[in-house]
């Protein structure tokens, strides 16, 4: 009889794993195209690529430098971005595409950065650290600007013909009501135009005011703002347009509203905006504008009984150019810039926008204006 003596399997060398996940974490970042830098808690260098050593412009070993000493930021407007601060206050992951890198000889780039909390390390030993994804995103930027030119130039000459257009075919419905002789087919064809005309007259103020947020050319002027005046304004001027629906707007006033002060342009036109698309997203029921003394603001709410809006399309519905595939939204023109430009104002005034809904059930979208100094 043979005696078969049985083995037992080698255990795996720790150490061994270890360096082996070292080379594949190495070959993985080595392989993007994207610069990629790990710092630790003390904002040294820990890991990065042969693109980090490309964007940074450099050709020497980075592991233990201060990130400091390599990355100069600076903002749009040329002032200095203490990068070392950002990553530290960065506890969850943060992106940014308005930041420019100087180089030593003074030439810039445009960045795309982002910046992420992790581990770093393996095992319980490990530490705590950010990991730094870089793009050049200087051509973009350069196109970005020849559209947001563009833009402006065409929307700023087309400005002048739609309101004379505007304006010709208002005074042909006003002498069409009045004559008993002129066809009911010819005033409706009348309606149907100047009903186009202030539609193109719409969108074009909507991309003159993307064109110049874009850019930073808006400003907020701040000054004391009668949130109750704005909102009982908004209630007459909208009021004709929910009618004609068969709607109700009704506006419910906090008593305790004390003056705001921010941009009376940008609330009213946030708020406009909101009041729109409620009345062209809601057949039946009516609009509800609630407003809610805060002690650092107000809250207002529009609450419609519209359509509503999918859990997937509130992700994306601030976007730009979004327009949802529900083929009750397709049904209303529209170009998709409404909500985007009202994000961009919101942003220079500091609001905070909340949105949510259900399907067939209505939407409430709130919008929160803090007191500026």
């Amino acid at each position: 009889m043979v005696n078969m003596s049985t083995k037992k399997a080698p255990k795996p060398d720790h150490e061994a794993i270890i360096a082996l996940e070292r080379e594949r974490l190495s070959t993985l970042i080595n392989s993007m195209a994207d610069a990629v830098i790990a710092v630790d808690e003390h904002q040294k260098i820990a890991i990065y690529n042969g693109a980090a050593l490309s964007i940074l412009d450099v050709n020497k070993a980075l592991t233990g430098k201060r990130i400091h000493t390599l990355m100069h930021l600076i903002n749009k407007n040329n002032q200095p971005i203490d990068i070392e601060e950002l990553i530290e206050r960065s506890k969850t992951p943060f992106s940014s595409r308005d930041m420019r890198l100087e180089y030593p000889n003074n030439d810039t780039i445009n960045l795309y950065l982002s910046i992420a909390p992790v581990h770093l390390g393996y095992g319980t030993g490990g530490q705590r650290g950010h990991v730094l994804l870089i793009r050049d995103i200087t051509r973009e930027k350069s196109l970005e600007e020849e559209r947001n030119e563009f833009i402006s130039v065409v929307s700023h000459e087309l400005r002048t013909p739609i309101a004379i257009a505007e304006g010709n075919i208002g005074n042909a419905q006003f002498m069409a009501e009045k004559s008993s002789e002129i066809p009911l087919d010819v005033k409706k064809s009348l309606d149907a135009a100047h009903e186009q005309v202030v539609f193109l007259g719409g969108m074009i103020n909507d991309l003159a005011t993307l064109s110049r947020a874009e850019r930073g050319k808006l400003v907020a002027e701040i000054e004391p703002i009668n949130v109750t005046e704005v909102l009982s304004t908004i209630e007459k001027d909208y009021q004709p347009q929910a009618t004609k629906k068969g709607l109700n707007l009704t506006v419910k006033l906090d008593p305790h509203l004390e003056l705001l002060k921010s941009s009376k342009l940008y609330v009213e036109e946030i708020l406009q905006n909101f009041v729109t698309n409620a009345i062209k997203y809601t057949d039946t029921g009516g609009i509800t504008i609630m407003s809610h003394h805060k002690k650092d603001g107000v809250l207002i709410e529009i609450i419609d009984t519209g359509i509503g809006i999918s859990k997937a399309d509130q992700q994306k519905v601030f976007d730009k150019f979004f327009r949802s595939e529900d083929f009750r939204t397709r049904q209303s023109n529209g170009t998709g810039l409404g909500l985007y430009v009202t994000v961009k104002l919101a942003h220079l005034v500091n609001a905070e926008i909340d949105v949510k809904s259900e399907l067939n059930k209505g939407s409430v979208f709130s919008v929160y204006f803090p007191n500026l100094q």
